[in-house]
């Protein structure tokens, strides 16, 4: 389990690549994983390991001692290794002169429909690969796949955020060109996915007018470490009680250097202006 957020990052995560067999990575409480590819026309094999954590407690001792030092050392233990491992992903981006985006938001915020037309009315200008992540379901994954890009599905199981490691082996398997844009579509969450640098270059966070314009005094780390706002789903503000003002004053008062496009897939209001911004960032 993962002591920064609780969720059940110690599940199997799988790996799907439409049209090729999916690698299931097993990770194990000593620390170490292992990978295999398979078809899906067999069953899986539990794996168990025992361990004997038998002691003689005949001894006298007291119980006053709280367990909070351990609970924090142990999450930055986990934090330190993956900002580590981020720090090779973007070492890699660099290296192979790549744009990486995370793309954050709660479920729902319209993500997926935004990448779709990104990649449809950019097909051809830029060079994209994509990183989908969801608990279950290759639903994303097909979306992306039927415009043409390359994708790579990530199966979190239980757990809630993308880390850095499924992004290391997710990119062993992808094989992006050099100068390529990778969007990393993560876990709809507001919350953990915060924590948890994955070497990006940039971390666009989304929200919706069907959510609440206090989002970003909700979920203030998120904003604070988001480079992009975009609102989206504009196309139904006269349907829904969203003070876009507001929200934008609410953004800036989190983060003052944010910047924040106002964008609706269904009309296409404001996706030039977000296609600007990327083009901007890949000439940088």
């Amino acid at each position: 389990m993962c002591s920064t957020c609780g969720c059940g990052s110690d599940e199997n995560v799988t790996y799907h690549q439409p049209g090729h067999k999916h690698v299931h990575e097993h990770t194990h409480e000593d620390g170490h994983s292992h990978s295999h590819e398979h078809s899906h026309e067999h069953g899986h094999h539990d794996h168990h390991h025992h361990h004997d954590h038998s002691h003689d407690h005949s001894h006298d001792h007291k119980h006053e001692h709280s367990h909070q030092k351990t609970v924090i050392d142990v999450e930055k233990d986990i934090l330190f290794e993956n900002n580590m491992l981020a720090q090779r992903n973007r070492g890699y981006f660099a290296a192979k002169n790549m744009l990486a985006i995370n793309l954050v938001s709660s479920p729902g915020s319209g993500k997926t429909s935004l990448l779709e037309k990104t990649l449809t009315d950019l097909k051809g200008k830029l060079n994209f690969y994509v990183i989908e992540g969801d608990q279950q379901t290759t639903n994303d994954a097909d979306r992306i796949d039927a415009t043409g890009t390359k994708v790579l599905q990530i199966n979190t199981g239980k757990g809630c955020h993308l880390d850095s490691h499924m992004i290391l082996h997710a990119l062993e398997t992808l094989k992006p060109e050099n100068d390529s844009i990778l969007f990393i579509e993560n876990v709809g969450n507001l919350v953990c996915p915060a924590m948890f640098d994955l070497g990006e270059k940039e971390r666009v966070v989304i929200i919706s007018v069907t959510e609440g314009d206090d989002k970003p005094l909700k979920y203030p780390d998120m904003f604070h470490s988001s480079t992009l706002c975009i609102i989206n789903k504009t196309d139904l503000l006269p349907y829904v009680p969203f003070d876009i003002k507001k929200a934008r004053e609410n953004a800036l008062k989190i983060n003052h250097h944010l910047e924040i496009i106002e964008v609706s897939c269904t009309k296409g209001d404001g996706l030039q202006e977000w296609y600007d911004w990327l083009n901007k960032k890949v000439s940088h």
